[in-house]
Formats: C-alpha cells, structure tokens, sequence
C-alpha cells in the first residue's frame, strides 16, 4: 500500500520528514502483512523502508506505540476515504441506502485493499501487546462495528429500518463480512461484487420497517 506524504501534511513536517514518515508508514504495513505483527520488527521495517537506520524510526515515532498509532491510524483513515469515495451521490439521510454502500464497500475492500485487511486482523489478534497502542482495541471495536452501528441506532429513531437491536445487526454485519473474507482468502476467485450485493440485499430485508 502506498503512502502518501499528503496524508502527513497535517503534522507540520517539512517534505522530507513527510515523506519519510510515509515510507515508514507504508513499510510497517508491508511488513505486517507479510510476516505478522509479532514479527514485525523495526529491523525488518528499516529493510524494507530502505533506511540508513533503525533510530529513523524512533526519531519519527518515538517507540513501537507511537508507530502503530500512526499505523493504525492510516489504514482506518483508508478505509473511511474508501467508503466516502464510493458512498459519492448518497443522500446522507438515506439510511437504507447507506447501509447498501456500507456493506458492499466493506467487501469489495478486502479485494482493493488486502494489505490493510491483513493489519486490521494482526492488530486485532494482538490487542494486548504492551508495547503497542493502548487504544487499538478501543478504535478496532469502533472500525468494526461503532460506525454502522450509530447509523442502525439513527435509522431505528427515524423509521427508515425496523425494531432492531442496532448493537446485534452491526455484529452480524461485522461477522458477515469475516465470512466472505475467510471465503476469499480460501478462494479469491470468487465473485466479491456478488457476495456484497447479496448481504446488502439480506441486511435491507432484515432491517426493513414491518
């Protein structure tokens, strides 16, 4: 996955120290996918950044927390922009609608984007790395099922859905799109647009005002 020095310009860094904080960035979602997050080293991050040395990343991040803060952060960020881009048109108050977005946009994700896919499921196996963020637990839990689920809540007050429990159909969703992506790392060929589209029209019955 790309990193982009934009994505840090926030920060009031110069373009280098930009660009070199995304390179690390990127690198330690590299590595994580590819070898695991307890194997994740800054060793193996500084090869794969291509840096002159490990202490680069202590001066940009300061420890592991720090780095998997921004880490996290990025990939959450990613995947929001990705449901922005692809929720363009959408009536914000069209609950039902959003929804839809929501759930094929969470599934064609795991094929755009498997790099941040794998990092979410390391970080999440690895919450109690005491060398890690202390609130990665706290933002997964609001990536997985906090979003959708303050939409289910909104919907439920206004109508648009049925009288649901908002906290169980936003596990279910979120257990529903675990399916499919342990389905697609056992068979990537199959068909992720018509998986999406079949949960989201399942969802929009199932949420449906009776």
């Amino acid at each position: 996955m790309q990193v982009t020095q934009n994505s840090q310009a926030e920060l009031g860094l110069s373009i280098t120290e930009a660009t070199t904080r995304a390179q690390i960035i990127g690198a330690t979602i590299a590595t994580i996918a590819d070898h695991g997050y307890a194997r994740t080293t800054f060793a193996r991050i500084k090869e794969r950044a291509g840096l002159s040395s490990t202490r680069l990343i202590s001066y940009h991040f300061t420890n592991k927390a720090g780095l998997m803060q921004a880490v996290l952060s990025t990939v959450v960020e990613t995947k929001t922009q990705y449901l922005q881009e692809r929720s363009t048109g959408i009536d914000p108050g069209d609950r039902a609608a959003n929804l839809r977005a929501y759930l094929e946009t969470s599934v064609a994700f795991l094929r755009d984007y498997p790099q941040c896919v794998r990092v979410l499921v390391e970080m999440a196996a690895h919450t109690d790395d005491h060398d890690g963020w202390s609130m990665t637990g706290v933002m997964l839990s609001q990536v997985r099922t906090g979003f959708v689920q303050r939409q289910l809540e909104q919907g439920r007050r206004e109508g648009a859905f049925g009288d649901i429990s908002a906290e169980v159909v936003a596990l279910s969703i979120a257990h529903a799109v675990d399916g499919v992506a342990a389905a697609y790392a056992a068979d990537p060929s199959i068909d992720l647009d018509r998986y999406g589209r079949e949960l989201a029209d399942l969802f929009e019955r199932a949420t449906a005002p009776r």
